[in-house]
């Protein structure tokens, strides 16, 4: 495998630092060119971000005397630099899809962290270990863009990540209706502690967009290519409530899931423990080996202990159980910075790699 030349465009934001530290020492991607709004342009990325460095890892070697780049009025020269860019930018929805139009007709391939294009029919929403597939229909994207080169590809909603995968094995079974309450870490705000005082002894019942997120964005992922664009599935139904809760990474859901096809309980955790996907079938770098962990102990999965599982990739479940209402309910978690933000994005550029994309 060649070794790309990557940007990251929103970089001292708290994903665009988490993309800083999953890039170094990666053995395909090299960090190459950084870019971010005027306000930071112009700085070594040490002295734009000092005093707001929020991973627990100091910063790379490799980044701290990158000089970042204006990403409106430097466009070209930051393209010109990179094979891709990752983009974590935090603007609106409307300013964020013209700027990563923007990026792929500099003829540089955008893989995003953001909402924006998510619901773009032609713009591929990949969770690699279950719509791997959804790339293909890349070309009918660059067709309508007018590139050779250029492109975006996104990944899902971090809440999205807890317990879409848990249920992505069981679809076998003709998944009807989930019930899902999702109990979501202040990082996913871009926040910790020390800024956001008030989230300590509390929580919050509302998340502006989020549910609307939660109950949307799986169909997109369970859909398929017709013609050139991406037609979302039908079922299952999903009913979607989300809490801010004062916990620092990873977010945890309550599932509850009825099937046209009853399993039984051993049928569903072998169907956890034997799911594989292309990740780990293509042996992406930062997939995984076990993608879903189910834990035994009746007061696990727990975000302080078990969010780092797999270098935060994996996801984690437990109290499998049967339901008055459902047939079935159980508990999920993951780290929604790694498996749910930048790293479910790298492992993305990596299954895009692999597949040529960036060639």
């Amino acid at each position: 495998m060649k070794k790309y030349k990557v940007g990251v465009v929103g970089c001292t934001g708290m994903v665009g630092q988490r993309f800083i530290t999953l890039l170094e020492n990666h053995p395909w991607f090299q960090l190459t060119a950084i870019a971010a709004s005027a306000r930071s342009a112009g700085k070594p990325y040490e002295e734009a971000v000092s005093g707001r460095w929020k991973m627990d890892t100091p910063i790379p070697e490799e980044a701290k005397q990158l000089v970042i780049y204006d990403i409106d009025a430097q466009m070209k020269e930051f393209c010109d630099q990179i094979d891709f860019t990752f983009c974590a930018v935090d603007m609106d929805k409307d300013a964020t899809r013209a700027l990563e139009e923007r990026i792929a007709k500099m003829e540089c391939p955008v893989v995003s962290n953001n909402s924006a294009h998510r619901f773009t029919p032609d713009v591929p929403m990949v969770v690699p270990e279950i719509n791997p597939e959804h790339v293909k229909v890349i070309p009918y994207q660059k067709q309508r863009l007018g590139t050779q080169r250029g492109f975006i590809a996104v990944k899902s909603n971090c809440s999205l990540q807890s317990y879409v995968p848990a249920l992505h094995p069981l679809m076998k079974y003709g998944i009807e209706k989930a019930l899902v309450c999702t109990y979501q870490a202040i990082s996913g705000a871009g926040k910790t502690f020390d800024t956001w005082p008030e989230m300590l002894d509390n929580v919050i019942p509302y998340i502006g967009g989020e549910e609307e997120k939660s109950e949307q964005e799986p169909m997109k992922l369970w859909g398929h290519i017709e013609g050139d664009q991406i037609v979302n599935a039908e079922k299952p139904t999903i009913t979607a409530q989300c809490f801010r809760v004062p916990v620092s990474d990873g977010h945890t859901a309550a599932v509850f899931v009825s099937f046209d096809k009853k399993p039984t309980q051993e049928q569903m955790l072998e169907a956890w423990a034997n799911f594989r996907g292309p990740a780990q079938e293509l042996n992406l770098p930062s997939a995984p080996k076990q993608f879903l962990h189910y834990f035994t102990e009746p007061d696990r999965p727990q975000p302080k202990l078990d969010r780092n599982t797999e270098n935060g990739m994996a996801v984690c479940i437990g109290r499998l159980r049967e339901d008055t209402l459902f047939d079935y309910k159980f508990a999920c978690m993951s780290h929604n910075t790694l498996r749910g933000a930048a790293g479910g994005a790298v492992l993305l550029a990596e299954l895009l790699a692999a597949k040529g994309y960036f060639d």
